[in-house]
């Protein structure tokens, strides 16, 4: 049996013009290991905005019914040169209902199940997934599993990666988000401790109420104090910054650095010998460069964090673990909040553009492909 549905693509042409387009499309039935999951529900993600409006100018784009086609400014329409003219598809993850299978036994034991998937072309009625990929959601809603992937495994991530590198306490910055209340609960669970960084008192407010004992407020004009009280009181000498843009990994790094020069027995012209290291895993700050003014002695490191090669890194065994995690939690420790809900042709209109693009904490929109 063939299916047809809506889809979203986004395509940048080498013109400068990127254009986002609601369109009838059909799907290939699944083969071997696939299956065709019609979509319920998925979140639009940081990562999603990367192929979906990037710094493209929707204030001032053209809108009509299922399609906007806005400008893209250099240097970025240049730095995306290798997709000019294709048509791509967008949304990491999502959830729904299988409605046909492959010819493996993993995949037909799937038929009819709610799962969770993450096809890459989540916003969209129907989609192809690897059975292997696939959550079974159980008594969970789709609403429920629809963020179960990225957000969920990312912060699980975090603290399999302080392990793997002998680190007991983490920094986290952005720390209100989803993902960043999932760590706080996974840090408490797990006894890993946790220096959450905010830039609103509503924020530490928030997370104190959700058990954080270290929130400390960016806004605050004793931020750089507060922040080296928690890093001497924890040891946290690893750092995960989803903001990337700007001071916000250097100001991290200056703290690490001023609380291990004040443990030193002896000066050293070189700094401390303590191990410093921020991985950057976003870019909420689209606008500036990371900025870097390297006081912070000569043993420091900023690195790129990614999901995916942190799965492979880890292997079969620990990602097992993980998913089965979440799969046993998805109403508590991963459980997720949405500020708004949308249809694909809702995704496309000037006011949800324009505040999704902002990724504001706590702010995340949800795509209901059929309404």
């Amino acid at each position: 049996m063939s299916h047809t549905g809506k889809q979203l693509f986004t395509t940048l042409s080498a013109e400068g013009k990127l254009t986002l387009e609601i369109s009838e499309e059909p799907f290939p039935a699944p083969t071997g290991n696939q299956v065709l999951v019609k979509m319920e529900a998925a979140p639009i993600n940081p990562s999603d905005l990367a192929i979906l409006t990037s710094a493209a100018d929707f204030e001032n784009a053209e809108y009509s019914a299922g399609k906007v086609v806005a400008d893209m400014p250099e240097p970025f329409l240049t730095g995306q040169k290798n997709r000019h003219g294709q048509r791509l598809p967008a949304g990491n993850e999502g959830a729904g209902t299988v409605v046909a299978t492959g010819t493996s036994d993993m995949a037909k034991a799937l038929m009819g199940q709610r799962v969770a998937c993450v096809p890459g072309n989540a916003f969209s009625q129907y989609a192809i997934a690897d059975a292997m990929m696939c959550l079974p959601l159980g008594d969970h809603s789709s609403e429920a599993g629809a963020s179960s992937f990225v957000n969920p495994m990312t912060a699980l991530g975090f603290v399999e990666t302080a392990r793997m590198e002998g680190h007991d306490a983490i920094v986290h910055l952005a720390a209100a988000s989803n993902l960043g209340q999932m760590l706080g609960k996974i840090c408490q669970e797990d006894g890993m401790k946790l220096v959450n960084i905010v830039r609103k008192q509503e924020h530490v407010d928030l997370l104190k109420g959700l058990g954080a004992k270290y929130v400390v407020n960016s806004s605050d004009d004793d931020y750089m104090k507060q922040l080296r009280a928690a890093i001497a009181e924890t040891g946290a000498f690893l750092g995960f910054d989803p903001i990337g843009g700007g001071t916000s990994t250097d100001g991290v790094l200056k703290a690490m650095e001023q609380v291990a020069a004040s443990q030193m027995d002896e000066y050293s012209r070189y700094g401390s010998n303590q191990d410093k290291k921020m991985y950057q895993y976003g870019r909420l700050n689209l606008t500036e460069p990371t900025i870097l003014t390297p006081s912070y002695g000569l043993q420091w490191c900023v690195q790129g964090w990614l999901l995916t090669p942190f799965l492979a890194k880890a292997g079969m065994e620990t990602v097992v673990k993980m998913r089965t995690r979440v799969q046993q939690n998805l109403g508590t420790t991963f459980a997720s909040s949405y500020k708004a809900k949308v249809d694909l042709e809702g995704m496309l209109t000037k006011d949800a553009i324009l505040d999704y693009r902002q990724m504001k904490t706590g702010e995340k929109y949800l795509v209901t492909p059929w309404g």
